[in-house]
């Protein structure tokens, strides 16, 4: 039932104060902001499970995972590039989250019905790093077909700030219900959330049309026909651009610091049990996507629409050279603490966003077939990359965090350099 117009008027005055939006946008932004908040409730459920587990492995054994991830990853973006070759986009985004929903409850029954072994332990952990990456990078390349590029640059902070909700919602409950339930319930509530996620996804196919104007009201046949072409185009398409290539090399160092950090830190949990230490991933998931939302609801719009994606882009890269300097003269927990909060809250709420910005530069296939490579296979790439050198220099050179410091900040700098050129690249196609 279509909402009252006074009640009508009041939502869309509430949301003026966050962003710049239309009326006709109202339903379609709202339902948006409602999916990427299951989305990624279910994922941060889930998280807490996974990190938990990394705390009895070496930094060796780690980097290993984080291989196979890799190469997990990369099987996987070849085998969805043959599905998108084949179905249409209307059962695509609907079938990667019924099936993602699905394998979680196939993890419960195998938890329920098998021993606790390490083996299953370790595919856990690479499987939910797959979906990690995949649930996002699914849920943007559909935005990115859905909205408008004036659209995306007006609403897409407002829209992340609803993953922020939603990671504040999962580690909430994870931390509530762990001790009572245990950790295996919370594989059947995260399913549960991606099975909403199905109905949404239809009513919102159908709201492009009827309320954003991105086509024409009757359905185009190309949502009803399957994109075609090779499944690898998107690997092809990836390596052939100029954009796409800078656009991979801004996650790539992006994953660099993220490495370097996420070491740190488990190597500091290790004296910790595992219902602690999933407790204390819960609790700062909580605090970073709490800080998130003010910012991301509020100023990223604003910020990408009168400064300019440039200024956008580069703004958390050049924050985090300066903290990592600061940890390089000040080589104390609390400032690697502070530094990986500004990481991810500055992540989630500026940098993600305004980097889905790029893609509705680009067409329908770019979209579906070469961003999960750059948001996947790069990302994971990098994951791997950075992990071994990050080991390589923590145990091989035996470095402190002071010279690792020193490093990262070099990246962040270089990372700020990537984010200016690729914000002038879509300003100039947005003029064209």
């Amino acid at each position: 039932m279509p909402a009252r117009p006074g009640a009508r008027w009041s939502i869309q005055r509430a949301l003026t104060l966050a962003c710049d939006i239309r009326p006709r946008e109202i339903r379609a932004t709202l339902a948006a902001f409602l999916l990427v908040l299951l989305l990624m409730g279910s994922y941060y459920l889930l998280r807490p499970l996974r990190d938990a587990l990394a705390s009895d492995w070496s930094d060796a054994e780690l980097s290993w995972l984080w291989t196979a991830t890799f190469v997990c990853s990369t099987i996987a973006v070849s085998l969805y590039g043959a599905v998108v070759a084949r179905l249409s986009t209307r059962r695509l985004v609907p079938g990667v989250y019924a099936f993602f929903a699905a394998s979680f409850v196939l993890f419960f029954l195998g938890g329920q019905s098998l021993d606790r072994a390490a083996v299953l332990d370790k595919v856990f952990y690479v499987w939910v790093s797959v979906f990690s990456l995949f649930h996002i990078s699914v849920f943007w390349s559909f935005m990115a077909d859905t909205f408008s590029r004036l659209q995306a640059t007006r609403l897409f902070g407002f829209i992340g700030a609803g993953a922020s909700i939603g990671a504040i919602g999962g580690p909430g409950v994870a931390a509530l219900l762990v001790d009572d339930l245990g950790t295996a319930a919370l594989l059947l509530i995260a399913s549960a959330l991606l099975a909403a996620t199905v109905p949404l996804v239809l009513w919102l196919q159908g709201l492009k049309y009827r309320d954003l104007g991105v086509a024409p009201i009757a359905a185009s046949s190309a949502d009803f026909a399957a994109i075609g072409g090779n499944p690898l185009a998107g690997f092809t398409e990836f390596l052939h651009s100029r954009y796409l290539l800078a656009i991979g090399l801004f996650i790539f160092l992006y994953t660099a610091i993220g490495s370097f950090v996420y070491f740190e830190l488990k190597n500091l949990l290790a004296d910790y049990d595992e219902a602690a230490r999933a407790r204390i991933w819960a609790a700062m998931d909580l605090v970073v996507n709490t800080l998130t939302v003010l910012v991301a609801a509020f100023a990223t719009g604003r910020i990408a629409k009168t400064l300019g994606l440039p200024f956008t882009l580069a703004l958390v890269p050049v924050l985090l050279s300066a903290g990592l300097l600061t940890l390089a003269a000040a080589p104390m927990v609390a400032v690697v603490v502070a530094v990986q909060i500004v990481r991810r809250a500055g992540n989630y709420a500026i940098t993600r966003p305004a980097r889905e910005m790029l893609f509705t530069a680009v067409d329908r296939e770019v979209r579906y077939k070469a961003k999960p490579v750059i948001d996947i296979v790069i990302y994971r790439g990098g994951d791997m990359l950075n992990a071994w050198f990050f080991t390589a220099l923590s145990q091989g050179l035996g470095l402190g965090m002071a010279p690792l410091a020193l490093v990262g900040s070099a990246i962040a700098a270089l990372w700020a350099l990537t984010g200016v050129y690729l914000g002038r690249q879509f300003a100039q196609t947005h003029a064209h």
